[in-house]
């Protein structure tokens, strides 16, 4: 891993922070909240718009049954079970974007930039990344490469890159139904694509779609992307073929397919790090990686024994709380503490 990171770099605006915290999943948010306990303050970064990782944008409706204490639990459930545990520690989040590089300071501690050039300094480093960064699906339409980034978006990053444009949005789930209704009051025209009508998102937001729609709106149209017009990245016109296997072309200048997501490893794996079968190994002591400073807990790590465990990853995030406390707060006293009987630990999460 680099010691020192370029100049320019070093000039730009800087978020410091005790601890960074790379995956906003379950095992993510959980760390606020061990972290917390021992007062430190924590950033995090997900490239996802959300909280929750695969939970809330895969499955968010799937039943969990091995989370102690609930026989059953949901997958967005948890998430927001687990946000209102960490809200006491006032967690900062930064969606939509990934972290690109991760280089040791002089001073110690690391510098740490995001695709969006947002720069963190942290103490320490924890990579919460479940199987790696959620990329998106690029859909099967030739010459799809040409317009990403000008006028094909697999997230919306700015909400006013999109006003008062024609703007066709693809796909059936929570991410696609959930930006046409954002988008819809401030586009010139939404339209919503899928290759069925039935959709896969929460039930209430298809009622408001189809309400849209139903008041003329809002425009739903049941086919596939076949190909795009425009000139110079700028997109004019999406063609498609129809359910009833007519074609027709949608005037658009800006399109959002919501495809899925894959997870690949990403920039993960030039941060010199030492790797095993894209997973990270760690010891069972501190769940530290081959870098000092820099731990993985959840799904990213690998070490005997290891079990893909959302109840896994609770357990590392607790034993990794206790040595990352001893490298932001170095020779002050750990006094090992329960929350149920702590007077200092129950003001701290407010319920004293």
């Amino acid at each position: 891993m680099s010691e020192t990171i370029a100049p320019d770099v070093i000039t730009a605006d800087v978020i410091t922070t005790d601890v960074l915290v790379i995956g906003a999943g379950p095992v993510g948010i959980f760390a606020v909240f061990e972290l917390g306990l021992l007062d430190m303050r924590c950033h995090l970064v997900d490239i996802l718009d959300r909280p929750g990782g695969q939970c809330a944008e895969l499955y968010p409706e799937k039943p969990i049954y091995d989370i102690p204490g609930y026989p059953v639990v949901g997958a967005q459930e948890l998430v927001e079970k687990l946000m209102e545990q960490a809200r006491p520690f006032s967690p900062v989040f930064h969606y939509s974007q990934m972290v690109e590089t991760v280089a040791r300071l002089p001073e110690g501690g690391f510098a740490v930039t995001t695709d969006l050039g947002t720069l963190f300094h942290a103490k320490v480093v924890v990579i919460a990344a479940g199987g790696g960064s959620f990329q998106p699906k690029r859909p099967p339409v030739p010459g799809i490469e040409a317009y990403e980034g000008t006028s094909v978006f697999y997230a919306v990053r700015r909400m006013e890159a999109f006003r008062d444009q024609d703007v066709l949005i693809v796909g059936g789930g929570d991410s696609a139904l959930d930006w046409t209704l954002n988008l819809q009051p401030i586009a010139r025209r939404v339209t919503l694509m899928h290759r069925r009508d039935e959709f896969r998102a929460a039930p209430h937001s298809v009622e408001q779609m189809r309400h849209l729609v139903a008041e003329g709106r809002l425009d739903l149209v049941l086919g596939q992307v076949t190909g795009l017009s425009g000139a110079d990245g700028h997109l004019s016109g999406v063609h498609v073929k129809l359910n009833d296997g007519s074609a027709r072309t949608i005037q658009a200048t800006r399109m959002l397919p919501f495809f899925g997501l894959t997870m690949k490893l990403g920039p993960i794996a030039d941060w010199g790090l030492n790797l095993h079968e894209n997973l990270i190994p760690v010891d069972t002591e501190k769940f530290e990686t081959s870098e000092p400073g820099i731990f993985a807990v959840g799904d990213i790590n690998t070490y005997p024994g290891k079990l893909k465990l959302i109840l896994s990853g609770f357990h590392e995030v607790a034993l990794m709380a206790q040595a990352a406390k001893r490298i932001v707060a170095p020779g002050q006293r750990i006094v090992f503490q329960y929350t149920t009987s702590s007077t200092s630990l129950q003001k701290k999460l407010g319920v004293s």
